[in-house]
């Protein structure tokens, strides 16, 4: 009688169904992944608040190197108009806050409110004066080639209403006057003066109401007659850049390195329960599918 041929063995458990991959919640839900996502989240935190706190520290350096500036400005004393700045010429950003002091006389009929300033949470209006020079510390020779003595605009100080502005003093006689140097500012395209008002200290475009030559720049006057110290309105802080003063830099770069380990921390996690899954299966060990030993005796 003819014999039939043996079949081939087959892998053990061949036959059987392939284990079920659990999803993401499941997984993510077992005790173990719960207890370590709570960890996890408890290390980002803490990163996170170390972040912000170094965020306050660059913050808080760049104020006390402000205000070293300023200590340091003031101590110097101011200097010469002339020395630092001639009528027309550009305005370096390096002079924002620059105690300077020159002499001339107001032009009070040439006075302006500018609107929609603040003071200490208040909203008023700074008067601004046009002051024709007659002395920035050369004896006139920044302007020695120009049609005549330039004008600098004044800011006399703050008031609140415009009425406040009347009671100003604009000395007639020539004075001396200290203040704070600070940049024009661009002009909005609107109407320059109206009704005695003018919304920005635009010079480009003041020159056509008071005369030039002009500095394009602005004096926020401290001392001297006319000043807020002698006949002026409120007091205004010393100007500075837009923006303040520079963060410090190397604190930035760690708040943002806490911040990434925190992002970390959270990502591994996800990347271990994304682990338990491909690991395991519903039911128990891996099978030989996933372990790649495809053909083996079962043991």
């Amino acid at each position: 009688m003819p014999v039939s041929a043996p079949s081939a063995p087959t892998a053990a458990g061949s036959d059987a169904p392939a284990p079920e991959r659990r999803g993401f919640l499941e997984v993510a839900r077992q005790p173990r992944m719960v207890g370590l996502l709570l960890v996890f989240l408890l290390a980002a935190l803490v990163c996170g608040r170390l972040g912000a706190w170094q965020l306050d520290r660059a913050y808080e350096r760049a104020e006390l190197a402000a205000q070293q500036e300023a200590a340091e400005a003031a101590a110097a004393g101011p200097s010469w108009l002339g020395e630092v700045l001639a009528p027309q010429e550009g305005f370096p950003g390096e002079l924002v806050g620059r105690e300077v002091r020159a002499t001339g006389r107001f032009e009070p009929e040439g006075s302006l409110l500018v609107p929609g300033r603040a003071l200490e949470g208040r909203t008023g209006y700074l008067v601004l004066t046009p002051f024709r020079l007659s002395d920035d510390g050369t004896g006139g020779d920044t302007w020695a080639d120009l049609s005549g003595a330039p004008v600098l605009a004044v800011v006399q100080g703050w008031v609140e209403q415009p009425a406040d502005a009347d009671a100003l003093v604009h000395p007639t006689d020539e004075v001396t006057l200290t203040g704070w140097l600070q940049v024009g500012e661009a002009t909005s395209g609107a109407a320059t003066v109206v009704d005695g008002q003018t919304p920005e200290i635009a010079l480009s475009a003041l020159v056509n109401e008071w005369g030039g030559p002009i500095y394009t720049g602005y004096l926020v006057a401290t001392a001297g007659p006319g000043s807020p110290a002698d006949g002026g309105g409120a007091a205004l802080p010393r100007p500075t850049i837009d923006g303040g003063t520079d963060a410090n830099l190397q604190n930035i770069f760690y708040a943002l390195q806490w911040w990434v380990f925190g992002g970390f921390a959270v990502l591994l996690w996800v990347r271990l329960v994304r682990d338990e899954m491909a690991g395991g299966r519903r039911g128990g060990r891996p099978t030989d599918a996933d372990t790649g030993i495809a053909g083996l005796p079962a043991a």
